[in-house]
């Protein structure tokens, strides 16, 4: 089922000479983690502020759980989630004291705030003032908020942006686990491994205009070499040899270097998702 469906979507801000998204077409399926990777400026925020009801004028069909985005309803809210990359929290209140505060807000069924500041390991600073945490503990607060209502659709913006990596490989874990529930994610990011290592398909965003869609193992096979790499010693110096993978099995060379010499490591030449990116777009993600 498809929950968000965007056709020919085209914004440009009162007073601006360009768009800042154009022609922008796309889907996405129930239970999807779909990521959105793009410079700053390439139009993320904006379509994504269009697919949360915050912008409105824009040209084109945008639907988000089967209800048209110029004029969106006010239940929409109790079945979408939304973490922005700059937390909206208040620092006076305690960690528990925001989760409970925003949770007043929803009609509908909400979860344990105890429970999700345990899933992100905040429970030992729940009565601790959000005035006194660190980046990472906002953000970490910040994706909690996210899943107070049982979202079936979230919008995440940079949630790994100052996580340590035991952190960042928490929030992957969460991410992977709600979407095995059926959640769908939309996410928005620089960090091209997390894209990697979490989403069913990407799209590269770029001057406001999408320049492909696929999923992160298509495009390092289409993009990547075709080759193994070799790291062996040899009287103590480091050597590197690649072979085709098309008949590797059969390559005398490559057998014989198994066999005789301490390999170090082995591996394919994939290319990265930067590497992808910037072949694809002309561009970096800086």
């Amino acid at each position: 089922m498809e929950v968000v469906k965007v056709q020919d979507l085209d914004y440009r801000y009162p007073g601006a000479e360009v768009e800042a998204i154009r022609e922008i077409s796309f889907s996405l399926e129930q239970g999807e983690i779909f990521g959105f990777l793009g410079p700053s400026g390439a139009g993320k925020s904006t379509l994504k502020k269009i697919l949360i009801g915050v912008l409105k004028g824009y040209e084109g069909k945008v639907e988000v759980l089967n209800r048209a985005m110029d004029k969106p309803s006010p239940d929409l809210y109790e079945s979408i989630g939304v973490a922005f990359e700059v937390p909206n929290l208040y620092q006076k209140f305690t960690a528990l004291e925001n989760l409970e505060l925003f949770r007043s807000l929803y009609i509908g069924k909400t979860a344990d705030p105890m429970a999700l500041l345990t899933m992100v390991g905040l429970e030992n600073d729940a009565v601790t003032r959000v005035g006194s945490f660190s980046k990472g503990m906002r953000m970490r607060l910040n994706f909690c908020r996210a899943f107070l209502n049982y979202p079936e659709l979230v919008f995440l913006d940079e949630p790994s942006s100052g996580l340590d990596p035991a952190n960042v490989k928490k929030i992957k874990e969460i991410m992977q686990a709600r979407k095995e529930e059926g959640t769908t994610i939309f996410l928005a990011t620089h960090n091209m491994q997390l894209a990697e290592d979490i989403c069913d398909r990407i799209a590269f965003i770029v001057d406001g205009n999408i320049a492909l869609i696929d999923s992160p193992r298509n495009l390092k096979m289409q993009e990547g070499q075709k080759v193994v790499r070799l790291e062996y010693r040899d009287n103590g110096m480091l050597m590197k040899e690649d072979f085709p993978m098309n008949g590797i099995g059969e390559n005398c060379t490559f057998l014989k270097l198994l066999k005789e010499q301490n390999v170090e490591t082995m591996h394919t030449l994939e290319a990265t998702m930067e590497d992808i990116f910037i072949q694809v777009t002309g561009r970096s993600l800086t």
